[in-house]
């Protein structure tokens, strides 16, 4: 972790506790299309933001700072929506990009064009409500459904006027009641059964709300999603979210060797 790099992949915290293999696979794909690609598996320290610890928060994001400029990156790549907006305005010395805006320019990998056009689902969109005044991120998840070649649907309240998956400003282990009460009326207003998100927690949040929901980066580099497949649930326990965090670490590490 020491070469330095121009550009540096940051999965955020949720997609690595929820899938490493997608991790893996979406950081060997980035060093395929732009060489050099690097990656850390680090918090940003929104959450700490969220509950008001601002102190607590700028040291960790400073401790996060030193290890983007110790590589030497003048871009970072986020897959979360929340590291996005903390990034964007944390680190004014980096160009903050999406990988939902990067994808569209890079192209997919082409094992993963149409491979959905014959499946009998169709996906509820749910936009994370961070970014839900960036467009280009919008435009870059429907632009990767249709590559893909997947049936979607766009509730009532979508991009711009996206609702809250229930997860946001830490509300589940503040006020777990209400937590569930904002994923069910999230996921109420949605016809079809299953979901596509672009956030790890945003998917739990789904499933808790009743609906049999993907990452998006599921479709991208898993097997054709149908009716009859067997659809992620939730962790049974924190412990397997820590487990899978540090499989994405080995991950990470055995890619950039």
């Amino acid at each position: 972790m020491t070469v330095k790099t121009k550009r540096v992949f940051i999965p955020g915290c949720s997609l690595p506790s929820y899938n490493p293999e997608a991790v893996k696979r979406t950081l060997e794909y980035l060093q395929e299309k732009l060489p050099g690609t690097g990656a850390i598996l680090k918090c940003c320290g929104k959450p700490t933001k969220a509950l008001g610890q601002v102190d607590k928060f700028k040291e960790r994001y400073s401790q996060f700072q030193a290890e983007v400029d110790k590589l030497g990156a003048e871009e970072i790549i986020v897959a979360c929506q929340s590291c996005y907006m903390t990034m964007s305005e944390y680190s004014p010395n980096q160009k903050v990009t999406s990988l939902w805006q990067l994808l569209p320019e890079i192209g997919l990998p082409k094992e993963a064009i149409g491979k959905g056009k014959d499946s009998d689902i169709v996906f509820a969109i749910h936009d994370s409500c961070p970014t839900r005044n960036v467009k280009s991120i919008h435009d870059g998840i429907r632009w990767i459904m249709n590559e893909l070649g997947y049936k979607v649907e766009e509730p009532p309240h979508t991009r711009e006027n996206t609702r809250c998956c229930g997860f946001g400003g830490m509300v589940v282990p503040a006020n777990p009641e209400l937590a569930l009460r904002v994923m069910k009326r999230r996921t109420s207003e949605m016809k079809s059964d299953y979901v596509v998100a672009y956030c790890a927690a945003c998917r739990e949040s789904m499933v808790k709300g009743g609906k049999k929901a993907v990452h998006i980066l599921d479709l991208i580099f898993g097997e054709t999603w149908n009716s009859k497949s067997e659809f992620p649930g939730v962790p049974g326990s924190p412990v397997t979210s820590w487990a899978n965090r540090y499989k994405s670490k080995k991950n990470i590490n055995k890619v950039l060797k």
